[in-house]
């Protein structure tokens, strides 16, 4: 099962574009990993974007949980983003 949990995730946040580029962030390769914990129903996802001061890594990242929190299975997203210079701001606000 969570396997599928996991396809649907990605489905899911494929719908969240790299403002700048207009393109999926799952097409560019900033999603590094998803995992779910079928236990607990959360699921965690590393983001790391392509340049370490991205203005948009902050909406990306909170699109990104939103859209995963969305699937039916996953009562809670945790999202961490790596190699932004902002990285612990970030994710602590993403992650409220």
């Amino acid at each position: 099962m969570s396997e599928e949990v996991i396809q649907n995730i990605k489905e899911s946040i494929s719908k969240v574009m790299d403002p700048h580029m207009g393109v999926s962030i799952m097409e560019m390769g900033l999603v590094e990993d998803i995992a779910y914990d079928e236990n607990s129903q959360i699921a965690k996802i590393t983001i790391k974007p392509t340049n370490p001061g991205c203005m948009s890594a902050a909406r990306m990242a909170m699109d990104a949980r939103t859209q995963a929190e969305s699937v039916e299975s996953v009562i809670k997203a945790e999202v961490t983003v790596n190699g932004h210079m902002m990285a612990d701001a970030i994710n602590e606000m993403v992650n409220k």
